[in-house]
């Protein structure tokens, strides 16, 4: 087990931030937190990366208790923060030396492990360019190789493609799933955005207001919604004999109409989307949605994860003062 939570709690002032949490992560295991801004996530990872002090409860990392253990803690961990923390005055090489130094690489060591780093995150050929210079993909490379410059057993990664185009997020995407791979580490995903946490995590905890929701693969949190929503304009008011119709398709499992609109909750529905018209006669719109994460977190939440104002975790200062 490479992370252990029990009844971990972390209060600021009135806020419940991290409410009674419990979880164990595996190791090598890629673990996706995923929640609206405020839910608790940075909290979560403020306390695992020994920032925060619980308010209560306990969790070790590694093995290390992070109350009682700090140092050793900080030892086997790695860390992508949400916002910039290089120093943009310096080239890539010297931001990942100073960082080699802090966490005492062996002399001996630091240029090998540069290097690979460096390589790792296709970095090498402007590897003596200073940090300022580069895009915001590019430093969140270098963010990424200096976080695993002394090889951690557990990498925390904190919204680490917030803010980039989409092609750079995907080559984001890529390296994380390679020095997973690569090093065979325990990674944490902090992130709102739905497709990064399905393409990437083993397993996802969908938290709000700093409880753990629901607890599963990202293909069995989607089957939880029992179908994918197949949702009908119709072109006059639905008879009760057409409703019924519909609900007596076998793939059918759900049907609800509103205001001349019909939505289906339907297994395999582009399988079966002829069957279903046929059935509801005059139709003017089809809309067919697979079933998502988002949808998941509205079922269980009443809300959607989507990176909305709100008020964000008061951990985030910490992780400020700490950088």
């Amino acid at each position: 087990m490479s992370i252990k939570i029990d009844n971990l709690t972390k209060k600021f002032g009135h806020l419940i931030a991290v409410d009674n949490l419990s979880l164990e992560i595996n190791k090598g295991e890629i673990f996706g937190l995923l929640g609206p801004n405020g839910a608790g996530k940075t909290t979560l990872l403020s306390m695992l990366g020994v920032l925060v002090i619980p308010t209560s409860g306990s969790a070790t990392v590694d093995g290390h208790d992070i109350v009682r253990e700090p140092l050793a803690v900080r030892r086997c961990i790695g860390m992508v923060f949400q916002g910039g923390s290089l120093d943009n005055l310096l080239t890539a090489r010297e931001n990942l030396e100073l960082h080699a130094r802090l966490f005492g690489v062996p002399k001996e060591m630091r240029k090998k492990r540069i290097a690979e780093a460096l390589e790792l995150v296709e970095l090498t050929d402007r590897a003596d360019d200073r940090a300022g210079n580069f895009s915001g993909g590019m430093k969140r490379r270098l963010e990424i190789a200096r976080a695993l410059l002394h090889h951690p057993a557990v990498l925390y990664l904190d919204e680490p493609t917030v803010g980039l185009d989409p092609q750079t997020r995907e080559h984001i995407w890529a390296y994380i799933k390679k020095l997973a791979k690569a090093e065979s580490m325990t990674i944490i995903l902090t992130t709102h955005y739905m497709e990064e946490a399905d393409l990437l995590c083993d397993r996802i905890a969908l938290i709000d207001h700093g409880k753990i929701v629901a607890l599963d693969t990202p293909a069995g949190l989607k089957k939880r919604m029992g179908g994918d929503r197949v949702k009908l304009k119709c072109a006059k008011a639905c008879s009760t004999a057409t409703l019924e119709r519909l609900r007596k398709l076998p793939f059918v499992k759900s049907v609800s109409a509103e205001e001349g609109h019909l939505t289906l909750v339907v297994e395999n529905a582009p399988l079966h989307l002829q069957n279903i018209l046929h059935e509801a006669g005059a139709v003017e719109e089809v809309h067919v949605l697979p079933a998502s994460l988002n949808e998941v977190f509205l079922q269980f939440t009443g809300h959607e994860i989507r990176n909305e104002s709100a008020e964000e975790d008061d951990a985030q200062s910490q992780w400020s003062a700490h950088r």
